[in-house]
């Protein structure tokens, strides 16, 4: 069988399938559930996801602020590499809580994860400028 027959043959399964199929929306167990309190949605899980990546930048650009003083591998590796962690981290978090609350269908409260959202940006937000500054500090002390 030639590529341009079995192109061909696709091309026509996949148009006699899009004709023929019966829309979704007229089955009733195609319909979306009431979200609950304890009801782990796609937002809530992409919201608390992000949050916790703002979270850890948060924690990041803290240590490497405050880890001049510090014994250990921890504020070892704080002094290195805190700073642009921090702001990695909050970036990916205001970028991904961002998404996510542009494609939040309702408000506070849908199931949709607006709010988890609004924290992981304003966390992301929050780790970005410690590592800023943590950065700008180890520039003059260096």
């Amino acid at each position: 069988m030639s590529v341009r027959a079995v192109f061909a043959v696709a091309g026509a399964a996949l148009i006699g399938g899009l004709a023929l199929a019966d829309p979704a929306a007229a089955d009733p167990s195609v319909q979306p559930l009431d979200v609950g309190v304890h009801t782990m949605s796609v937002g809530r899980v992409g919201a608390s996801l992000s949050a916790l990546v703002g979270l850890l930048g948060v924690v990041n650009g803290g240590l490497a602020l405050a880890g001049r003083t510090g014994q250990g591998r921890i504020a070892a590796w704080a002094r290195r590499n805190g700073a642009v962690t921090a702001q990695a981290a909050g970036l990916i978090a205001v970028i991904a809580g961002g998404s996510v609350a542009a494609t939040a269908d309702g408000g506070l409260g849908t199931g949709n994860g607006l709010g988890g959202a609004c924290v992981a940006m304003l966390l992301g937000l929050i780790a970005a400028v410690l590592g800023w500054s943590a950065r700008s500090r180890s520039r003059r002390t260096g």
